[in-house]
């Protein structure tokens, strides 16, 4: 089964994905709640995908984004970002995001991005 890490400072976040994604199968799932934390966890636990909140403390996702692709260029990394966020999912494209959710997102479009990236 795939490991996932979810980075998001947002416990509500963090709990709504979290849910989502084990009704569709997936159980290894870890946290981390900002990008600097989510950098160290994916040394540490080496997911097979990780889902990313743009804006953050510390370090933001575009950053922390970096980091990652920097240490694995194969990571694939999901952000997730709130409606109006161009330029930064242009920056994250210029990054190597593998692929967008924005927030409010559906189950069948989460499911449907984590199983083409997984499978």
């Amino acid at each position: 089964m795939a490991k996932i890490l979810i980075v998001d400072d947002s416990r509500t976040s963090r709990r709504m994905l979290r849910a989502v994604l084990e009704e569709i199968g997936y159980t290894e799932i870890e946290e981390a709640v900002n990008g600097e934390d989510g950098f160290i966890k994916y040394k540490e636990i080496k997911p097979d995908l990780v889902t990313m909140d743009i804006t953050m403390p510390k370090l933001d996702g575009i950053e922390a984004l970096e980091l990652i692709k920097k240490y694995d260029a194969d990571a694939k990394v999901v952000m997730i970002s709130a409606a109006g966020q161009r330029e930064k999912m242009f920056k994250a494209i210029k990054y190597g995001a593998a692929e967008f959710i924005t927030k409010p997102y559906e189950k069948n479009e989460v499911e449907k991005i984590v199983k083409g990236l997984l499978d």
